[in-house]
């Protein structure tokens, strides 16, 4: 008996992130469908973290940067987050240009939020 690989998102254990790769060129019209199908894929795997792979595309422009924005849309309504491995120069660029490079860069490690002092408790040394 051989088992066929079904279409869709690989399933994995749900400790393991959720990948979701880029084919060379993404088309306006296959964001619905990316984004029906990663639902699918943190419904069927658990999954709380989703990893964008964006090292296939050619030449990103504004449709792959829709469709990170709606990818990462769809991961919070999901309750997942998501981080996006090997984005080119050029996409890095056009997320800067549209104001989405700090909401869709990798981190590794949380930051503290802007702006935040950190409050001295009584007896801490001066620094």
């Amino acid at each position: 008996m051989s088992s066929r690989r079904r279409a869709g998102l690989p399933c994995v254990k749900a400790s393991e992130p959720l990948v979701v790769g880029l084919g060379a060129r993404v088309a306006r019209d296959e964001v619905p469908q990316l984004c029906e199908q990663l639902t699918a894929g943190l419904e069927s795997t658990g999954a709380t973290e989703v990893v964008c792979d964006a090292g296939g595309l050619v030449a990103p422009d504004l449709a792959a940067v829709e469709a990170l924005a709606r990818l990462r849309l769809t991961a919070r309504r999901a309750g997942a987050g998501m981080r996006i491995r090997d984005p080119g120069p050029r996409l890095e660029q056009l997320l800067s240009l549209v104001g989405l490079a700090e909401v869709l860069r990798e981190t590794e490690e949380r930051e503290p939020p802007l702006r935040v002092e950190e409050a001295v408790e009584p007896g801490d040394p001066a620094p």
